[in-house]
């Protein structure tokens, strides 16, 4: 019970504490210290004396500058140490809900969970986060490493229909990154199957590479590309693999 209570007051004041931004609307623009009201579904700006209600539909756009530690814990993550940066992350989830650097800062703590072979941690950190905003689940930086802790855990129905949430938002970042989850899900039923890892090139990984060269869907071209240089890896095609990691680094 002592570290429930000890675990709760941690939470709430991750949450209590402001942050500075601009939040504008259709009709203004307001900066000052920020706090995400979860009941309220609005935050709650102060500037000096005087203090401000902006309601989460009314929100156009969220301008929060990049949280201290950012950079080195997803520069810790992508070089594959994760568990150094699992502490910063942790922090700007908590401390920065609703307040535009929760879901990148949520991908890259799940990710590094993912990587040390824990999928449950990793869904528990996306979990929270995609309560408050449910389009986190098939859009946007949270997305795909959500999905590949429900890959794992075996979640498959609840992955389908999100892929085809993704598929169909018109958003050409999230279908890539819907179609990288396709050739994953194929080559995870694959085991040795050569034709189930050319599937997953063609339907997946390939289609990525070939048909989505947009500058916002970068990310999950050189994902795709590292993707299908593994499976031309186990198709004894070594020669296209390191074509396609060479290509990876040049995006």
């Amino acid at each position: 019970m002592k570290k429930l209570m000890i675990g709760l007051a941690a939470l709430a004041a991750a949450n209590a504490f402001a942050i500075q931004g601009t939040i504008s609307t259709e009709t203004a623009q307001v900066s000052g210290d920020i706090k995400w009201q979860p009941r309220a579904k609005a935050y709650l700006v102060e500037k000096g004396k005087i203090s401000q209600e902006i309601k989460l539909v009314d929100v156009v756009s969220l301008d929060i500058p990049k949280p201290a530690g950012y950079d080195k814990a997803v520069a810790q993550v992508e070089g594959g140490q994760g568990a150094m940066a699992v502490a910063t992350l942790a922090k700007i989830v908590s401390g920065y809900r609703m307040m535009q650097w929760d879901k990148p800062a949520g991908r890259y703590l799940a990710l590094a969970h993912l990587a040390a072979g824990n999928a449950q941690k990793a869904y528990e950190v996306c979990q929270p986060i995609i309560s408050e905003d449910k389009s986190a689940a098939y859009c946007g930086d949270l997305a795909s490493a959500y999905w590949q802790a429900l890959m794992k855990l075996g979640k498959f129905d609840q992955l389908e229909n999100l892929l085809k949430k993704a598929s169909s938002t018109g958003d050409r970042a999230s279908s890539a990154a819907a179609l990288v989850m396709r050739g994953d899900l194929i080559v995870n039923s694959a085991s040795d199957n050569n034709e189930k890892i050319k599937e997953a090139l063609r339907d997946g990984y390939l289609r990525v590479v070939l048909m989505y060269q947009d500058p916002e869907c970068r990310r999950e071209r050189a994902d795709a590309c590292v993707k299908a240089a593994a499976a031309f890896d186990k198709l004894g095609q070594s020669a296209r693999a390191e074509r396609l990691r060479a290509q990876a680094k040049q995006i």
